[in-house]
């Protein structure tokens, strides 16, 4: 006996069919299903974030860690067949350094412009900050009075003689700090604090900034400049040491702040996917999850601080667009060169 199905049933069955085609067809559906993201940032540190936006998207995220430099010569290395989404790296310098490879997307995006304040963001839109350090002063509270205490370039005076600690000028972190003053200040008038803190060093440079710490509470030296999560660390894991922080040029430009940050791949093949993360992350719903792992500051200024970290307090910050880090990064560097900071 022969069945007839009813017109319905054909029409239903074709509309799913062609609904089924239109998904197939269309870009970015199934695509953003799997994001990869190459990242400087400390897997520890990273991955937890990733894997809640997984978790409340069902998108899943490929991690690959690495150096920054290392990263950027495997984007350019790859060029359009790259498999990576999105770059997520620390210092705006290296972040620099991806514009001026070439392997970052230039995004318009509303939400990022609301979410990061104009001054931690390219003005191009092809990387935004995702959380603050700042790189301030750290002194010995046995042996330093915050009376004595006023701006960066007042390490530099005779009363600090024989009494000051630094990090290696090879660390990007205080390629960065030297910028902005050159940015702020001219090169005449940097490359003289600059010279005048070699010679109040009271050791030769330190390869981190917790050799830094370290020194300043054996009494090694009484003053020096760090970034901030670097002391929230030591600490948190000796609380006794007799180490505190002071917020310098708190009359002028205010304290010099960096950033983790992150930009879409030139080449991703889910832009629309990558953007949409890079959105979420510097929302409300991540950003203490990006920054208090690390003892960071949200980027975001509707987000509020970790406890622990804003019981460091307040802080006037720079607000130069960080993009002149980059851009006088070389000039810093050869500053730094001639006056003898290692």
């Amino acid at each position: 006996m022969f069945f007839m199905a009813p017109p319905r049933f054909f029409q239903f069955t074709l509309s799913l069919l062609l609904m089924i085609f239109s998904l197939a067809a269309s870009p970015g559906v199934f695509a953003a299903e799997e994001l990869v993201v190459y990242s400087a940032r400390k897997e520890h540190l990273i991955k937890p974030v990733l894997d809640h936006y997984t978790k409340k998207t069902g998108v899943k995220i490929k991690l690959l860690t690495d150096k920054a430099a290392s990263l950027l010569v495997r984007l350019k290395t790859e060029g359009v067949n790259t498999p990576a989404d999105l770059l997520i790296t620390v210092d705006v310098g290296n972040l620099w350094q991806a514009v001026e490879q070439d392997v970052l997307l230039q995004i318009n995006s509303e939400v990022l412009k609301e979410n990061v304040p104009h001054h931690l963001r390219d003005p191009k839109g092809r990387w935004f900050g995702l959380s603050i350090r700042a790189r301030t002063i750290v002194y010995n509270t046995e042996k330093v009075q915050t009376a004595d205490l006023s701006t960066y370039e007042a390490l530099g005076e005779a009363i600090w003689k024989g009494r000051l600690c630094l990090r290696t000028s090879k660390k990007v972190y205080n390629q960065s700090l030297v910028a902005m003053m050159i940015a702020e200040l001219g090169t005449e008038k940097t490359e003289q604090v600059i010279k005048s803190w070699v010679n109040n060093l009271a050791a030769p440079v330190f390869s981190s900034d917790t050799k830094v710490l370290e020194a300043i509470a054996a009494g090694q030296c009484d003053v020096g400049i760090i970034n901030t999560y670097y002391y929230g660390r030591l600490m948190r894991k000796k609380p006794s040491l007799p180490l505190a922080l002071f917020w310098p040029n708190q009359k002028g430009r205010g304290v010099h702040v960096n950033i983790s940050g992150a930009g879409v791949t030139k080449h991703s093949k889910k832009q629309k996917a990558a953007s949409a993360f890079l959105e979420w992350l510097s929302s409300k719903a991540a950003q203490n999850l990006f920054a208090d792992g690390n003892m960071e500051y949200p980027v975001n200024p509707k987000v509020k601080t970790a406890s622990e970290v804003a019981a460091w307090g307040r802080f006037k910050q720079d607000e130069s667009n960080l993009a002149k880090a980059g851009e006088l990064q070389k000039e810093a560097i050869r500053l730094m060169d001639r006056v003898g900071y290692k």
